[in-house]
Parts: structure tokens; C-alpha cells; sequence
């Protein structure tokens, strides 16, 4: 599946990702990409969270909330949601 398929993907299964989705689109807000990667494939969701906690909150030089803030920048740039 490539990036546009999966930004287009709507997912068929009930989980939270997609009910997320849902309640989204319903109110008209952005659905983070990340969002539709996970109602995709939930299984993903967990490791790639604990992946997501080591980043910005594991040990380093720059405090979190740093990393946090460059996090927020990058995505800005990207033009996704953070």
C-alpha cells in the first residue's frame, strides 16, 4: 500500500483508530495520518508508541519538552498534524 492509498483508506474494522477516524471526519476535523496507519494495522500501534515515548521521552542531551517542540516544527513543515 502506498502513502495516498493509506491517507485514502477507510477502515472497514471497528477499533479505536477507526472510530477515532470516524468522529473526526463526522465533526470535520484532520485525521492524522498515523491514525489510518493504525486502524490499517493495530498491531502496529503499541510498538511503534513505545518507538514514539523513546524519542521524546527517553534518555538524551535536549529535554523533552524540546524534543516535543521539534517534533511540532518538523510535522508544521510536513503540513501534518502533530
Amino acid at each position: 500500500m502506498f502513502l495516498k492509498d493509506l491517507l485514502a483508506h477507510r477502515p472497514t474494522d471497528r477499533n479505536r483508530f477507526a472510530d477515532g477516524i470516524a468522529a473526526a471526519e463526522k465533526s470535520g476535523d484532520q485525521v492524522p495520518g498515523i491514525w489510518r496507519l493504525f486502524a490499517w494495522k493495530p498491531a502496529l500501534a503499541a510498538p511503534l508508541g513505545q518507538v514514539a515515548q523513546e524519542i521524546l521521552r527517553g534518555p538524551s542531551a535536549l529535554a523533552p519538552g524540546f524534543r516535543e517542540m521539534i517534533a511540532a516544527f518538523v510535522s508544521s513543515r510536513n503540513h501534518c498534524l502533530f
